[in-house]
């Protein structure tokens, strides 16, 4: 049922009547305690996640808003989930990747910064305000995504047809092609490739932008197109300087897209404590997932095991340490 409502984005309206097809009748409620007792019962192995994910040099990072019911009101209100990922296997490391989700009744930047408290490295995200206390204290290092900058000049490219929009994408794109030589190499190699190849478009970039924002208009979608990468171009820019950094953020925004298909099935969660719950399972699925580890066989061998695993010994239930061979040969027997 996690498994098919959290991978499979089938909700639990539908699989109720799925099991009602074949004689099965379960009360939605019913269903809904079975999900919110499971997650509370791995939610000490959805924190280790979190601790693993956050001993990363390099993390990223991204948010996406999440319809919550709010009976008061007799509506919705809008909360989002939070997703952190550690993932450096582009930069060469062997490093199983992970993926840690947080839920949040809204976006105020207190919430990542609650998150992030004990974290001292570089995020790599988008130019949400709320990280800024992150990088004011000097112990997270801001790197900025060169995806969102092209996708505003693309956006006016597709729009209006604009040459000069078109030229951005165009210089943006030599540095793409450097990136896909060098992904899965190690940091040391990629920063010389970088020090070698993309500093100077960087360089040659930075004058044409400057150049070409005098001459369109101040109010015009191009003028904000090169005011975006302007202002942070120290944080776009870093990734040339140290081979740990991405190009982008897209390694967060993948991460996005599970929530995106299952937002569209839910219509809302029931609650705060829902989206807690679902934080919790899109943190274990997701990771077993990461690492190429089949989610339902995961959950059915922590499932049977979480409730008498000493909890100072949580870490040995995360997916990249067990063993689940006989767990797939029954699946498959079965």
């Amino acid at each position: 049922m996690i498994v098919a409502k959290y991978a499979d984005h089938s909700p639990l309206y539908r699989q109720q009547g799925i099991y009602r097809r074949v004689g099965v009748n379960l009360d939605r409620a019913t269903l809904a305690g079975w999900v919110s007792d499971a997650a509370r019962l791995l939610d000490p192995l959805a924190s280790a996640i979190g601790r693993y994910v956050l001993k990363a040099e390099k993390v990223h990072g991204d948010d996406t808003p999440v319809p919550v019911l709010d009976p008061g009101r007799g509506r919705t209100k809008t909360g989002r989930l939070w997703t952190y990922v550690r993932d450096d296997r582009p930069a060469g490391s062997r490093a199983p990747p992970a993926v840690w989700y947080r839920y949040s009744p809204d976006r105020q930047g207190m919430h990542p910064r609650e998150h992030l408290m004990r974290y001292a490295g570089i995020l790599q995200a988008d130019g949400y305000a709320g990280y800024g206390a992150l990088y004011e204290s000097g112990r997270v290092i801001e790197a900025a995504c060169w995806a969102h900058a092209r996708r505003k000049f693309y956006d006016i490219y597709v729009a209006e047809k604009s040459p000069i929009a078109a030229e951005a994408i165009r210089r943006i794109g030599l540095m793409y092609g450097i990136e896909r030589e060098i992904r899965g190499q190690a940091p040391e190699r990629r920063r010389a490739v970088r020090q070698e190849q993309t500093a100077g478009i960087l360089v040659a970039l930075h004058v044409w932008m400057n150049a070409t924002l005098q001459t369109v208009s101040a109010k015009s979608n191009l003028a904000g197109a090169f005011k975006y990468a302007l202002v942070r171009w120290e944080a776009l820019t870093r990734f040339c300087d140290d081979g740990r950094i991405e190009i982008d953020n897209n390694t967060a925004e993948r991460s996005i897209r599970p929530l995106v298909l299952g937002r569209r099935n839910y219509l809302f969660a029931g609650s705060d404590s829902g989206g807690t719950s679902a934080a919790a399972l899109y943190s274990l699925i997701g990771t077993a997932m990461l690492n190429g580890v089949e989610p339902y066989a995961y959950l059915r061998e922590v499932l049977g095991r979480i409730a008498e695993h000493p909890i100072n010994r949580i870490d040995e239930l995360l997916p990249w340490k067990l063993d689940l061979a006989g767990t797939n040969e029954q699946l498959r027997a079965a």
